[in-house]
């Protein structure tokens, strides 16, 4: 096997695999480990802070209103007071209301 070993010494050691991310249009070059957080949490959920940084948006928080049950001039009166169960609307009587803040 005479060619054999000089062909194992000119084999080229493999070469480092480049990790790119792509956000807003303009792909990037990562580590591994900044790739997968990326593929995580998505492209679509990063901004650009800088010409080569990027950073996660802000969630956007989520703000539930549950409606309250309030005294108003014209509202409903109820079976065994039971707010579930409108029985008739009454003056002075009670409505569901959301407030707003």
């Amino acid at each position: 096997m005479p060619g054999f070993f000089d062909a194992i010494n000119t084999i080229e050691p493999p070469k480092e695999k480049a990790h790119t991310v792509t956000i807003a249009g303009q792909s990037i070059v990562v580590t591994l480990e900044k790739k997968l957080e990326v593929m995580r949490n998505g492209e679509d959920a990063y901004k650009w802070k800088s010409a080569t940084e990027f950073v996660l948006k802000p969630k956007p928080k989520v703000g539930i209103q549950y409606p309250q049950l309030q005294k108003a001039d014209k509202g409903y009166s109820f079976y065994d007071n039971d707010p579930y169960y409108p029985k008739d609307i009454i003056e002075e009587g009670f409505t569901w209301q959301t407030n707003s803040e």
